[in-house]
């Protein structure tokens, strides 16, 4: 009796988590929910939905913006409808919930992993997004230390040709005061 009762609690569970969710009459917290949009562009969603709903998935990528055919591909695939139809270029929407439905009809404890599942890509999109500006900070350290090498060894050769200069001036200077002159002498003939 107590393995039905949580069957069957697991079994609404998991079809509340993965039923569609239509842009036109889903909340801020709703849209949040589908994997790939943040508070930002829920925001935008919901304001261009004042403006009035949104006819088909080609309006809603034109109103909105940042969304284009690539992220309106993986909205749908995650549950995201316009006017319950799902983005056409996208795998069938319908298909992913049911297949993930199958997937954990009597593990309750398994709802929580999925949930830390869709914080997880968000974590790893900053912690990337955290290496690539260490990364950039890290080429421009580079080629500051490769100008400044660079600007340092022109330096040095510029004055190492100064004191060649120098000293070639300075060895005739004593070639010419060391040899002694001799006396002006006409050939003879």
């Amino acid at each position: 009796m107590l393995k039905k009762i949580l069957a069957i609690v697991a079994m609404l569970y998991a079809s509340m988590a993965f039923a569609a969710v239509d842009v036109n009459k889903a909340t801020a917290a709703e849209l949040d929910g589908i994997k790939g949009i943040g508070p930002g562009i829920s925001t935008k969603i919901i304001d261009e939905r004042k403006k009035g709903n949104f006819k088909d998935w080609n309006d809603f990528i034109e109103r909105v913006k940042g969304v284009g055919d690539g992220n309106a591909a993986k909205f749908s695939s995650e549950g995201l409808t316009v006017n319950g139809s799902g983005f056409k270029g996208a795998a069938a929407a319908p298909a992913a919930p049911a297949a993930k439905a199958d997937a954990k009809p009597a593990a309750p404890a398994a709802a929580p992993a999925a949930k830390e599942e869709k914080k997880d890509p968000k974590a790893d999109a900053k912690m990337k997004a955290d290496e690539a500006k260490k990364a950039k900070a890290e080429e421009k350290a580079k080629k500051a230390e490769e100008a400044k090498a660079k600007k340092e060894a022109a330096k040095q050769a510029k004055d190492d040709a100064k004191k060649a200069k120098a000293e070639k001036k300075d060895s005739k200077k004593e070639a010419a005061t060391a040899a002694p002159q001799a006396p002006a002498s006409t050939p003879k003939k």
